[in-house]
């Protein structure tokens, strides 16, 4: 590899994603420091939302402690060059919270939807478009849908005006040489630029990302020592070693970044991102990531197996949207138990 690549991206979530293991409980400070560091460091782009995006913040998704608006703006006011993103998914957030993010300073925004539903973005996009923000497409579950669908839904984005289109790995279940089909087929199917997300739930990020930039991906997400739903992200101060190891230009200070995980972002994390044996079932079964601490709840109540929850939820192929599933097996199981 040498430094002739195209320049890599690197998008850090740990303040959207994050907050799925911080159960929505960012406190402004957090916010101050981690953005402050993440500047610093030479992130071009940072995510800053609840765990589901603008408006996620609700009984179903789970609350957030402060309001995310107060919280972008925080953000935005330690940043010297670094850009604001947040997270919109069509149905959860709604046009006049995009219209307070930009006012708050987010200047990206990634619509996020199923795999197979790219068309309910078209407005959303155009939205983004119109308020000037550099805007996403973000398959989310992208194991769920054949390589031709995946394309067609990414063909779909870039037509609405995208100017980048994520595959996105949400349940950590995709193999490194799926990855490389997908990233490699969107590619030469799509003029924008292509993303990546990944999610450890396989201790397969790091490797899945390597295979999405040597397919074609330009711009990678990760997150400050894996904080994330499920066992978390692509680790951000990891990728930036790896990526500068292979030849790759991110613009990322090693130090920096380093500093800003292990000073900051360690000092608290309610847990250390492992890969349990909940969020490895995710991985193998193809379950949302952000339903590991929903389904942790659900079978402590229940008091059932949380793998046998997730197993049925990879059965019945249940996506984002709809956490209500969890509660309704748990106690299907319970009530089994008890015959």
């Amino acid at each position: 590899m040498t430094a002739t690549h195209a320049k890599l991206h690197l998008v850090d979530v740990t303040l959207r994603d994050g907050s799925h293991s911080m159960k929505h409980a960012f406190t402004e400070e957090q916010v101050r420091n981690v953005a402050r560091g993440l500047d610093r460091a030479g992130i071009e782009y940072f995510e800053v939302s609840h765990g589901d995006g603008l408006g996620g913040s609700s009984l179903q998704y789970g609350l957030s402690a402060v309001d995310a608006m107060k919280l972008i703006a925080a953000a935005a006011e330690e940043c010297k060059q670094a850009k604001i993103s947040v997270l919109l998914l069509p149905g959860i957030g709604i046009q006049e919270d995009l219209e307070e993010a930009v006012r708050a300073g987010a200047q990206m925004v990634r619509v996020a939807t199923h795999v197979t539903e790219a068309d309910v973005a078209k407005q959303h996009v155009e939205l983004g478009r119109n308020l000037g923000m550099k805007t996403v497409g973000f398959l989310m579950m992208a194991h769920m849908a054949p390589v031709e669908v995946l394309v067609q839904q990414a063909q779909l984005f870039e037509s609405y005006g995208a100017e980048i289109v994520y595959a996105v790995d949400s349940a950590g279940a995709l193999l490194p040489h799926e990855v490389k089909e997908r990233i490699a087929a969107m590619r030469q199917s799509l003029s924008c630029e292509i993303g990546f997300h990944g999610h450890n739930n396989l201790s397969l990020a790091m490797a899945n990302t390597i295979a999405a930039v040597e397919a074609g991906a330009t711009y990678i997400d990760g997150s400050l020592r894996c904080l994330g739903a499920g066992s978390g992200n692509t680790q951000t101060e990891v990728m930036t070693a790896v990526f500068d190891r292979l030849g790759y230009e991110t613009g990322v200070k090693l130090y920096p970044i380093m500093d800003v995980a292990n000073q900051v972002v360690a000092k608290f994390m309610p847990r250390p991102q492992e890969i349990t044996g909940a969020s490895l079932i995710m991985g193998y079964s193809g379950v949302y990531s952000s339903f590991l601490l929903h389904t942790q709840d659900a079978a402590k109540k229940f008091h059932v197996d949380e793998r046998d929850i997730l197993v049925e939820l990879g059965h019945r192929k249940a996506i984002g949207g709809q956490e209500d599933l969890i509660v309704e097996i748990a106690a299907k199981l319970a009530s089994s138990k008890q015959k």
